[in-house]
């Protein structure tokens, strides 16, 4: 038999933990993690001792408490095909296979729902297609930051972009990642690049465009380097936040030296456009 995955849901002891918690889990393996309420959420591989993960969060919430189950296996495709919907997101519309016939191909993206995060369904990847259509110029250089799916890798193409850098972190994402790139007709100028954000995005740089759709504690690590890798006139577009976060996210961008563009809000979640702020 299969040995089934493990899912490790972890509720901080106080709010203001949830970043140090979720920098935790990251900082010991988890390749992974998504909100379910107050829990964080992280699944891990067959086989693998929660303990180190659990000892890691103890480290900087001694109050938390967790659970362990298994997750038993499922019929991914099956399940997702119950769940897709198509969305029309300004000019662009996001849609798996069996939805996108008849539409046009140069302002629709196919996603084939797999494991990697970014099909559409969230409202942080929503939000960053939304921002984008007002930042992406023709020609621009641009880095996607956990590119997942590569989904906003490929607008970025779709809406002009000369050459994207994809870069996710996940090696089971990357094969879904390439297969949409090839899918969606832009091999030519998106390229999928497995790795840490951090490490590679020097490696890309200068862009003018970074796209980040990433939980928020990585994204305050990030901005330094985000700064660093964009052309005088560049912009970011941030997401993957709580809007019970924005005051702290704006308190710290403003404090980094960065001015907001433009902002979008859907249900809980928050996304900004960001520049540097003129010296």
């Amino acid at each position: 038999m299969t040995a089934n995955w493990l899912r490790l849901a972890v509720q901080p002891s106080a709010p203001e933990l949830r970043d140090a918690v979720s920098a935790a889990l990251f900082a010991a393996g988890a390749q992974g993690l998504h909100e379910d309420g107050a829990l964080l959420v992280t699944h891990l591989e067959p086989g693998t001792d929660p303990a180190p993960y659990v000892e890691a969060v103890r480290a900087v919430d001694g109050a938390m408490t967790y659970t362990t189950s298994d997750v038993p296996p499922v019929d991914w495709t099956a399940t997702m095909r119950e769940r897709i919907t198509a969305h029309t997101l300004g000019a662009l519309t996001v849609a798996p296979p069996w939805l996108a016939e008849g539409t046009d191909p140069r302002t629709t993206i196919i996603i084939e729902p797999e494991m990697a995060f970014g099909t559409g369904e969230h409202g942080t990847t929503r939000g960053v297609v939304r921002l984008m259509q007002a930042v992406i110029r023709e020609g621009d250089v641009v880095a996607d930051l956990g590119a997942g799916s590569a989904v906003l890798a490929i607008a970025a193409a779709k809406l002009g972009a000369r050459r994207v850098a994809a870069i996710e972190m996940d090696p089971d994402a990357i094969p879904n990642a390439e297969e949409n790139v090839l899918r969606n007709h832009v091999a030519g100028r998106v390229t999928v690049i497995e790795g840490d954000a951090a490490v590679l995005l020097p490696l890309v740089a200068p862009v003018r465009v970074v796209l980040a759709n990433i939980i928020s504690s990585v994204l305050l690590e990030l901005l330094p380097r985000i700064a660093r890798a964009l052309t005088e006139d560049g912009v970011a577009i941030l997401s993957g936040i709580l809007f019970e976060e924005r005051a702290k996210m704006l308190a710290a961008l403003e404090a980094g030296g960065w001015r907001v563009l433009a902002e979008d809000a859907e249900d809980e979640w928050w996304s900004v456009a960001i520049a540097r702020s003129a010296a």
